[in-house]
């Protein structure tokens, strides 16, 4: 169907992004089942992660910036399979005479069609562009305030 990207320059080392992003169901939770169940299919160290699934497979680059990571998400949204051919067929064609000297014969059951699996479900290309870029929120948001000492307790001015 089409490639869909999102990237984003995070305040963060090449190592702490990849800590995050490098276990196998952190990526796969983070995206959120939208595309399915999540596969690692090649990991290079602190620089790409490689994925798939039944809908989509993706690329996760991580590169050094000068300020912090630069990280590009992206994911090829699989194209739905084209609906199986049904093959109809027609009842054999009796001519005139046979149907009028001949005996009837008894009707042979008819066959039930073949069941046809339901497709599996669409990928929204806005969807995943909306996915990707949570994902990046998510990364980027920190987890600690670097410069707080009592984080439970208020600032009194006197």
């Amino acid at each position: 169907m089409g490639a869909v990207q999102a990237q984003r320059t995070l305040v963060k080392s090449v190592p702490e992004v990849w800590a995050e992003l490098s276990e196998d169901g952190v990526l796969g939770r983070m995206l959120g089942g939208r595309f399915g169940e999540i596969r690692l299919t090649h990991l290079t160290p602190e620089s790409s992660i490689e994925w798939e699934s039944e809908l989509a497979a993706g690329l996760v680059e991580l590169e050094p910036s000068v300020f912090g990571t630069r990280v590009r998400l992206s994911a090829l949204i699989a194209e739905p399979p084209p609906p199986p051919a049904v093959a109809v067929t027609a009842p054999p064609r009796i001519g005139l005479l046979a149907r009028l000297f001949s005996r009837r014969l008894p009707r042979r059951p008819q066959t039930p069609p073949p069941l046809v699996q339901a497709p599996p479900p669409q990928i929204d290309p806005q969807q995943a562009r909306d996915t990707l870029t949570a994902i990046l929120d998510e990364i980027g948001a920190a987890r600690h305030r670097p410069f707080s000492r009592d984080a439970g307790a208020s600032a009194r001015i006197t």
